[in-house]
């Protein structure tokens, strides 16, 4: 092995698929996407150079559509953190330790992330239905007639909270299975040795596995955020991005000025602004988490 990893050559050939890979479906088409994103293209002919105006237009707020999509992905981001992580971090908590049915309660939390998010869409618009769904048979029961009858994915004013509890819903099993794989990496011996020292199980979990985990958290709240902001197909069922515009998402947006609008330029400068986004949150996030573990 060590002459194999002496060989230069050796490690260029083992290397270069996955380099040849990585540029063709990463690095190239990025820079291509820049380059478009300085031109007035349809897609299809002439194309005119204009520097940053597609730009300038995205952050002097004249696509509005697009201004509203990017407040809509910060408020599901604050959505997942306040509700969707720390459900999943109860939820692994209680799984690895070792509770009775471990296994099956595991594997049923995960089942809504192996659904197709076009299913699960179409099950919370039966849900959400004002005529026949469930919530509108729950809240009949209760007494709340007034509320039984709100549109909720038809009201600007619901439709974004409404179309993000179904996300919510779906993601929680994926961040529990990692975030437990996390917990059980805790060695067993620590909490032993917490137990004979006279620490409860909450001060077990805050004092030893909680920081003992930090590195998974951390995966899992960079995941969620850019998951949060990339958010597409569930919406994209549920409402399309309406009722004006209450429920856009930034790649909503995005697909519709290329496809529909015809604004090839524009759309790929509102894919770099997602893209650097998302490269800012995860810089940022690994900083503030650089600082708390030293």
């Amino acid at each position: 092995m060590d002459k194999v990893l002496r060989d230069k050559r050796a490690i260029l050939l083992f290397v270069l698929p996955g380099l040849t890979l990585f540029l063709l479906v990463v690095i190239i088409p990025m820079f291509t996407s820049i380059y478009y994103s300085l031109l007035d293209w349809n897609g299809f002919g002439d194309r005119t150079f204009i520097g940053l105006k597609n730009y300038y237009e995205l952050f002097s707020g004249k696509v509005f559509s697009f201004n509203k999509s990017i407040i809509n992905g910060f408020y599901l981001t604050f959505l997942t953190l306040l509700f969707q992580f720390p459900m999943a971090l109860v939820l692994a908590l209680i799984l690895s330790s070792e509770i009775k049915g471990e296994g099956f309660f595991r594997t049923v939390y995960f089942i809504p992330v192996m659904l197709s998010a076009v299913v699960i869409a179409m099950l919370f618009q039966r849900i959400y239905d004002p005529n026949y769904g469930l919530l509108h048979m729950v809240l009949l029961k209760l007494g709340l007639q007034s509320w039984a009858e709100v549109t909720l994915l038809g009201n600007p004013k619901t439709a974004m909270t409404a179309a993000s509890f179904p996300i919510l819903w779906q993601w929680v099993g994926y961040h529990m299975l990692l975030l437990y794989a996390g917990a059980k990496s805790v060695p067993t011996e620590l909490r032993e040795a917490a137990k004979i020292d006279g620490a409860g199980p909450v001060t077990t979990v805050f004092r030893i596995v909680l920081p003992l985990m930090l590195p998974v958290i951390k995966v899992c709240i960079v995941m969620l955020i850019i998951g949060s902001i990339k958010e597409f197909d569930v919406i994209f069922t549920m409402t399309k991005g309406g009722p004006v515009n209450s429920s856009q998402m930034p790649s909503l947006v995005m697909i519709e000025t290329i496809f529909r609008r015809y604004k090839y330029g524009m759309g790929s400068a509102m894919a770099m602004c997602i893209v650097l986004l998302c490269l800012l949150i995860t810089a940022l996030l690994q900083k503030i988490f650089d600082r708390k573990d030293p």
